[in-house]
This record gives structure tokens, C-alpha cells and sequence, in this order.
């Protein structure tokens, strides 16, 4: 029986991911990032729940990238397509673009199970960073009613500098501690105090600023 634990809370990540994409296809934003940061909740989960059974099985970690793909790859795709299909009618299969980010981002996860490097930390952006910080940006944009002339090719920019972030040969930090001392968790702490004055700042809409914060503090602690 336990061995199904770790598969259902998997199934869960998918199911999330899909009524976010459904919920973007409607242009309801804000409950499609909620159901991608759901996702993330059992994405957590079920690796956890794997290791402490003792159940880790080929099956599951096949399973586990096909969820991510949607929730964290197809969903936020969905997400961006909907916001610019409204943005320029004129524009609108150029909207189409954003599907890529969902191709890249099978990519990454596939790229992800053969990379043996992976294990305290990420080579390129996370997938589940990039679902945060699209759905994020979105909901944003939408709350604050923020728009400007080009809008539309900055994200088209956007979503191919994500697909590139998302396979570059980049080391990332993973919020994984061996110690809770300081001295060798620097950039960890650093990170995590910085994320609280964002979130009280923008809302929800602060997950796309600690995401881009994340990029710049791995890529710039990396060059050291």
C-alpha cells in the first residue's frame, strides 16, 4: 500500500497543474498560480514521502517529470499565451510563442534526470522557479493594470530568455541545508531574508522579484 503514496501525491501535482491550465485558458490568473504553487506543495511532498518509505521506484520518477511538465512547463505557458492574447489582437499568433517555454521546460526535466550533478544543487533554472515567477509576473501586470507600448515583446523576449535559463549551463543554488550554521550558508540566508521585504511589498506578485533576485544572486555568487 505505501508504495502508491509517493505516485498519488504525484498524480495530485499533475491534477493541480491541469485545472491551472485550465483556469489560464479562462484568464483567471490568480487561481492558476494558485493551483501551480498547489502543485509545488506535492511536488515537495512526494519525493519526501519516496525517501522516508523507501519507495523510490523508475515509475514514479518517469510520473513525476510528466507532472512537473504540466503544472510547471505547461501551465505557465498557458498562462503567458492567455495574457498576450489579450494584450494585441493584431499580435495574436505570436501568443502561440509561448508554448515553447513548455518544451523547453520538458527539457530541462529530462535533462534533469540524467544529470548526476544535480544533487545539492541545479544547473539551470528550475522549472518550478520559472512556473512561480511567470505566474507571478502575470497576475502582477493584471492587478496593477500595468501595461506600456512593446509590453508584448518584452515578454516574447522574456519567455525565450526563460527557455534558455531553463537548459544553460548555469549552477543554482538549492535551498538545501547541511548545517544551519552560517559560515558556508551565506548566500542561503541572504536569499531567504530578502524574499520576506519583497512579498510584504508586492504580494504575490513578489514571487517573479524573488525568482529574477534568485537568477542574479546564483549567477553572480557563482562567478566568485
Amino acid at each position: 500500500m505505501k508504495k502508491h503514496i509517493p505516485n498519488t501525491i504525484t498524480s495530485c501535482n499533475l491534477i493541480s497543474g491541469c485545472i491551472a491550465t485550465y483556469n489560464a485558458f479562462l484568464g483567471d490568473f490568480e487561481l492558476a498560480l494558485l493551483f501551480i504553487i498547489i502543485g509545488a506543495v506535492f511536488d515537495f511532498f512526494d519525493g519526501m514521502s519516496a525517501r522516508l518509505l523507501g519507495v523510490s521506484s523508475p515509475i514514479g520518477k518517469e510520473l513525476d517529470s510528466l507532472a512537473d511538465d504540466v503544472t510547471f512547463g505547461f501551465a505557465p505557458s498557458a498562462i503567458v499565451f492567455s495574457y498576450l492574447s489579450t494584450l494585441n489582437s493584431q499580435l495574436s499568433a505570436l501568443s502561440y510563442v509561448a508554448f515553447v517555454m513548455a518544451a523547453f521546460s520538458a527539457l530541462r526535466l529530462a535533462k534533469f534526470n540524467l544529470d548526476e550533478r544535480q544533487a545539492l544543487g541545479f544547473i539551470g533554472l528550475p522549472t518550478p522557479a520559472n512556473a512561480l515567477f511567470w505566474g507571478a509576473l502575470i497576475v502582477g501586470l493584471q492587478q496593477y493594470d500595468l501595461y506600456f507600448e512593446g509590453l508584448e515583446w518584452v515578454i516574447i523576449a522574456g519567455t525565450f530568455i526563460s527557455c534558455y535559463l531553463l537548459i544553460a549551463e548555469i549552477p543554482m543554488f538549492a535551498l538545501k541545508f547541511k548545517h544551519w550554521g552560517f559560515k558556508g550558508n551565506e548566500v542561503k540566508y541572504i536569499f531567504v531574508l530578502s524574499c520576506v521585504p519583497l512579498l510584504l511589498l508586492l504580494g504575490i506578485s513578489g514571487f517573479a522579484a524573488i525568482i529574477a533576485w534568485y537568477v542574479v544572486l546564483s549567477v553572480v555568487t557563482n562567478k566568485k
